[in-house]
């Protein structure tokens, strides 16, 4: 399993709609996901435990670079795809280009909406589609000393 499990955004949600027809509970997250940490195997492990099925969506390359800057991504979007789709919790991955995913969150209509509690509840971008349709917002505590931007500024103390 790997590359089968990266869905374009518009066969994801075909397959999304026969699932949840299926009776399925959509779990969503999304983020870079630039540089795998174990904070991050938390989230998609809490995230798993939501529901049926856990979709991860991936900013684009060029989203990465518009959000954290020219230096970003450090990993190709398809890479990091395939890296996501090879763990056993996630069951699908989704490249998006815009900027946030409220658009995508929108086409996919996830039931769960899973973020870091880093978040403040009312910076969450996609609650009110969610919670419109009647879903819910699960937001799963940070693992301490965990962060890519940490990550890449003890590389950069090192070099």
């Amino acid at each position: 399993m790997g590359k089968e499990k990266v869905l374009p955004r518009e066969k994801l949600a075909q397959v999304l709609k026969k699932l949840r027809e299926e009776g399925k509970r959509i779990v969503f997250t999304n983020g870079c996901f630039d540089i795998l940490h174990p904070g991050h195997l938390k989230t998609l492990r809490e995230a798993k435990k939501r529901g049926d099925v856990l979709v991860v969506a991936i900013n684009s390359d060029d989203s990465v670079r518009r959000i954290k800057g020219e230096e970003r991504p450090f990993t190709p979007e398809e890479e990091r795809a395939e890296i996501l789709a090879s763990l056993e919790m996630v069951d699908f991955v989704t490249i998006f280009e815009e900027d946030t995913p409220y658009q995508i969150i929108k086409e996919l209509r996830p039931d769960i909406l899973v973020k870091g509690a880093d978040w403040a509840p009312d910076k969450i971008i996609g609650r009110d589609l969610v919670e419109s349709w009647g879903g819910e917002v699960v937001l799963v505590p940070p693992l301490p000393g965990y962060s890519t931007t940490q990550i890449i500024k003890k590389i950069r103390e090192t070099s």
